[in-house]
């Protein structure tokens, strides 16, 4: 029997070569309805189908600015939550591609800027300074003070980053923006411009814009590997380590440690439940552990209790971490850690950057995915459980207090760095960016 994650894979993989022989909107209503059917589901494939379908976004699309591309991108990753909101990644990609333009057209503006001043005549056009630093300092500090028009007109498109009027005639004979100027963006603190430029600018920040997208593109790729490599760090010689429902990345986590340790592994799994295919993907993980000298130990979750008090370390493989430090994991785990936490053991998540999102949700039930009862009930069985409601949760919440550590690819953290991490991932004017966009006409 194939595996779960093979037949998604297969799925993304049909998608990804269909992105080449059909429209843009095709391509995008061909997305919704694989994410809306959980044909395309967990992190990384996500992730991965996000960031190629906005790919094609800055490639495909018709914008002829920095502000049109914005809500271009905006409109597709609205779309994209709407069909699975489930999924934090995808909003993540989504607002990692904003900041992407919104740096890279700043960039671009900078550079030309400071070229357009430089032309003016100076005094070290006619004496060249003695070294290359000096001569770049030299016509910084001549652009700076020449009487020569700029380029472009300095627009603000962010009415935040504007000094507020100081009278209440001012404030009600403000006339508002026109239609053409509503943008998603107008009232969140925006640092990015509007600038309308020409085909050759136009062309270079789609080059740039396009090559982040691979950028990122090969970070989910190596997430994994990356992760792997603190494993010799957290797992010493000896250990009794319990990972619970062991996604890809915890089996390479696990067995990069198992190169160079000797340790014992105990796999906590669920009820078994019916048409279920996880029996094949930990049958083939715990080959691979004996093969490496690996003791492995299958524990249901109901017996847990009587081996925590021996374990070490929980490895626990996130699904997505919000702003607080919540894990969104695979049902079970939240018992798993709160019962390591009263032991003492240590619990560890590992994620990669992408899965950390910047949202805070105020209801946490909606973290939650609710899957299909008939596998632990058959429908021959409803004339016993008629009188009853019967609901499957495949994923559920840990709340940060239980976690010790997060691993992602960039290194270790703790709870309270998670937050540096968001602000050097995100840009907080797009943090509410599916927001923003309902407000478009």
């Amino acid at each position: 029997m194939p595996s779960v994650s093979t037949g998604h894979a297969l799925d993304l993989e049909k998608f990804l070569k269909s992105l080449k022989g059909q429209p843009l909107e095709a391509s995008v209503n061909s997305l919704i309805s694989l994410l809306k059917r959980r044909q395309i589901k967990g992190s990384e494939p996500c992730a991965v189908a996000t960031a190629h379908i906005l790919l094609q976004v800055v490639a495909r699309s018709k914008w002829h600015d920095v502000d049109s591309l914005l809500i271009n991108v905006s409109r597709t990753g609205r779309k994209l939550v709407d069909a699975q909101p489930n999924e934090l990644v995808i909003g993540n990609i989504v607002r990692r591609v904003l900041g992407l333009i919104r740096d890279e057209a700043s960039e671009d503006r900078g550079d030309t800027a400071d070229e357009s001043a430089s032309d003016a005549p100076t005094p070290t056009d006619i004496v060249p300074p003695t070294s290359i630093s000096q001569q770049w300092s030299s016509k910084r500090f001549d652009s700076a003070n020449s009487v020569a028009p700029p380029a472009r007109p300095p627009i603000v498109s962010s009415y935040s980053s504007i000094n507020p009027p100081k009278s209440l005639f001012h404030l009600l004979s403000t006339s508002p923006p026109a239609d053409g100027d509503v943008s998603p963006f107008r009232n969140s603190g925006s640092s990015t411009p509007t600038w309308r430029g020409n085909s050759g600018q136009i062309h270079a920040l789609r080059s740039e814009v396009i090559d982040g997208i691979e950028e990122i593109k090969d970070e989910i790729s190596q997430v994994d590997d990356q992760i792997a490599a603190s494993a010799e760090v957290q797992i010493h010689p000896g250990d009794l380590v319990l990972v619970h429902q062991p996604s890809t990345t915890v089996e390479r986590f696990i067995l990069r440690a198992a190169q160079k340790r000797k340790f014992t592994v105990l796999i906590a799994m669920a009820p078994p439940r019916r048409h279920s295919a996880e029996t094949q993907q930990h049958t083939t993980f715990r080959k691979k552990l004996s093969a490496a000298g690996i003791t492995v130990v299958n524990v249901m979750n109901g017996g847990l209790m009587a081996y925590m008090s021996r374990v070490n370390k929980v490895i626990i493989g996130a699904r997505a971490i919000v702003a607080t430090g919540g894990v969104v994991a695979d049902a079970g785990s939240a018992a798993i850690a709160r019962a390591a936490k009263e032991q003492g053991a240590a619990v560890v998540v590992l994620s990669g950057v992408y899965k950390l999102s910047p949202e805070s949700p105020f209801d946490e039930s909606s973290l939650i995915e609710w899957g299909d009862s008939s596998t632990f009930v058959s429908f021959a069985d409803g004339p016993l459980v008629c009188g009853a409601e019967i609901r499957t949760a495949l994923t559920e919440l840990i709340q940060p207090e239980l976690v010790d550590t997060y691993i992602t690819n960039l290194g270790t953290h703790s709870r309270d760095h998670l937050s540096s991490l968001i602000s050097d991932h995100y840009k907080r004017e797009d943090a509410d960016f599916h927001i923003w966009e309902g407000a478009l006409p």
